[in-house]
């Protein structure tokens, strides 16, 4: 399978001249699968310290244009993320498109609470589930950006038969611990970790964000990592080496059973 991973912009619009051009260079490398990073339309919302409803509705909206946009692009599967309403604040939910059809799989359950990034004033679920999922025709699990600091999920992801854990984020330009972070997973879990993020800013507000999509083979193998040069990124996923992980160090190690 041929995953495409990618540095998108801040503040991208799904039409415009911008958008022709991301749609050529998807088109171009064929990818199976496309992963997006977190929330990929529209302003960083989160940026702000005060929820506001007006500015959620208008981001639900302008996610609602993106998802048709990602549908027309020329891959047969997209995995991506969205608000929707979920009580009286957001909630950031990862989808899948296949076949012109949008499909729920995950909804982020970690937010962070710091400048740039008040997502615990914007977001919130009653969801705990990590559950796996067929994208594309492999198990894979999902990751929303700050959930990848918790490496319990990604082994779980491993031992219930995924072969990929998507990570979509949106994170600032030190990389260096989402790095550890993806290998990190890659390692407990025996699956490729593959990991899109937001690039740059828009205008003077809201944070820098770091680009730097990455892919990480399963026993932590760093594979390729996108820049500005080199926005989209095409990895082969091997579904059998993933297996062979599985049964190797620390993967099959059993956990002690709870009291």
């Amino acid at each position: 399978m041929r995953i495409g991973f990618v540095e998108w912009p801040d503040g991208l619009q799904p039409r415009g001249s911008l958008w022709t051009d991301i749609s050529r260079r998807v088109s171009s490398e064929r990818p199976d699968l496309l992963i997006t990073n977190e929330l990929p339309f529209g302003n960083w919302i989160a940026s702000s310290s005060r929820f506001n409803a007006s500015i959620a509705t208008a981001s639900i909206a302008l996610h609602d244009q993106g998802l048709a946009a990602l549908s027309a692009l020329e891959v047969p599967t997209v995995l991506t993320s969205r608000p929707i309403w979920e009580g009286d604040r957001l909630a950031n939910e990862a989808v899948v498109i296949e076949d012109g059809q949008i499909r729920a799989v995950h909804r982020k359950q970690y937010f962070p609470a710091e400048p740039g990034w008040h997502e615990t004033e914007w977001y919130a679920t009653a969801a705990r589930d990590f559950t796996t999922t067929q994208v594309g025709g492999v198990m894979a699990g999902v990751l929303l950006c700050t959930e990848a600091m918790f490496n319990e999920h990604a082994r779980a992801y491993g031992r219930n038969g995924a072969s990929l854990i998507a990570l979509p984020r949106a994170t600032g330009p030190d990389y260096r611990s989402w790095q550890i972070a993806g290998a990190m997973a890659a390692l407990v879990s025996g699956c490729y970790v593959v990991s899109s993020n937001r690039s740059g800013r828009l205008g003077h507000q809201g944070p820098l964000f770091g680009g730097r999509g990455f892919a990480f083979a399963p026993g932590g193998r760093l594979l390729a990592t996108t820049s500005s040069d080199r926005p989209i990124v095409i990895i082969e996923l091997d579904a059998a080496r993933s297996s062979r992980a599985q049964a190797d160090y620390p993967c099959y190690v059993t956990e002690p059973a709870r009291q």
